[in-house]
Formats: C-alpha cells, structure tokens, sequence
C-alpha cells in the first residue's frame, strides 16, 4: 500500500463515491431501515460517516494550523449521530457528498511536512497522515454495514489484507490466520486451529462484518469467536 497520502486519498475518494453510489439508491423508507449494526438504522449509519469526514477535517486542520482541533467534542459524536439519522435520503446524500468533499479539500491543503505532525488524540498520538487510513477503514466498513448489497468480497484486496493486519495485531488469543491469497500466515500466540480464507473474507469475519462461512478450519471444527472490534 502507497504511504503517499494523497495517493491513498484517491482510494478514500474512489472509496467514497462507491458508498454514494450506493446511497443514492435509497429512498427514505430505505434510510429508516435497519442497517447490519444493532440499534442502528441506514441514517445511523450514514450520518456516522458524514460526521467522521467532519472529524477527520479537525484533525487535519490540526496539523495545518497547529491549533489543537479535537476530532470531536466530548459526546459529541453520539448526540449529532442521532440527531441526524432520521434526515430524509436527500438530505443525507447531500451531507455525504459535502462532508466528503471538504475532507478531500482539507487534505489537499496539506504540506509534506504537515502530514507528519504528531497529532496528541487520546489514547493514540499518531502522525497526521495515518487519519487517511482511519478514514479510508471508516468508509470501507460502514459500506458493508448498509447491508445494501456491497459485502466485504467488495473491498480492494489491498485494503483487505491492510484490514487484517491491523485487526490482528490486537489479538491475543492462539490462532493462525492463513490468507489464501498471501503466502504466509499470520500467528497469534503459539498454536490454535488454523483459519484459511481470502484475506477480505478473514477481516471481515474478525470485524464482526461476516459469519466465516466462507473461511475453512483446521483441525475441523467451529471457527473461534473473534473478540468484539470497533
């Protein structure tokens, strides 16, 4: 995967066009409808990833300014979410289609040296131009999470295989992942049944975002259950 930010910006955009494309199809029936998270319809959803455009803005005007711009204020993701997620559909492609431009904008703004600033967000200081993944993931995800037609077989299988090495360096429980479509596995602790699969498909199962019927276990048996990742 390109560490270029604007290079990866053209996966968030391409990325972002294909969650509208699928947006613009809902009429406002389909956004009231439930989505693949518990507790959350399709307007949950969208106005989640309209509000983390909005967010992720904050942190790049951070790092441009060097005024320190929370991602959000306390509470404030929850309480905009849903105040926002019974919006009829127009109002939401709207939304998706400015939040996402003024993030790309913002993006554009930013000098080499400024996609290298360490931003100090709670729990995670990181350099500004890791939140391109965070939004390109956002996106990715939240896609699936429409329940709309686009599943994990969807994703690119670069971002499927990125996906799965992050998830599974938060793991701790013995297992070895191994990607049908990569050479090598990927162990966690020391021993644990195998679980073989597309790269795509072995993330989407250790997001929550797909049962694993389409993954295969040895020695046979029930796949594990993967710990709960947000």
């Amino acid at each position: 995967m390109s560490t270029d930010p604007l290079a990866l910006m053209a996966e968030v955009d391409r990325a972002t066009e294909r969650l509208i494309a699928t947006a613009a199809t809902f009429d406002d029936a389909a956004v009231a409808a439930p989505s693949a998270l518990p507790g959350w319809t399709r307007g949950h959803v969208l106005a989640h990833v309209a509000r983390n455009a909005d967010g992720m803005r904050n942190l790049l005007t951070w790092a441009r300014t060097g005024v320190v711009t929370p991602q959000y204020q306390p509470g404030q993701r929850e309480t905009d979410i849903e105040a926002f997620a019974s919006r009829p559909a127009a109002v939401h492609l709207a939304d998706l289609r400015e939040s996402a431009s003024a993030y790309s904008s913002a993006a554009a703004a930013l000098t080499p040296a400024q996609w290298s600033t360490i931003l100090d967000v709670p729990g995670q200081p990181q350099a500004a131009v890791f939140g391109v993944w965070r939004r390109l993931r956002e996106v990715e995800v939240h896609h699936v999470d429409l329940a709309a037609g686009y599943g994990p077989g969807d994703w690119p299988d670069w971002f499927g295989h990125r996906l799965l090495h992050e998830v599974v360096s938060g793991l701790s429980t013995p297992l070895v992942l191994q990607p049908s479509d990569a050479g090598h596995p990927l162990s966690v602790g020391t021993g644990g049944p195998v679980v073989s699969g597309s790269a795509c498909a072995l993330a989407a199962w250790l997001t929550g975002r797909s049962p694993g019927a389409d993954l295969s276990v040895t020695p046979a048996g029930p796949l594990p259950t993967p710990p709960a990742w947000m």
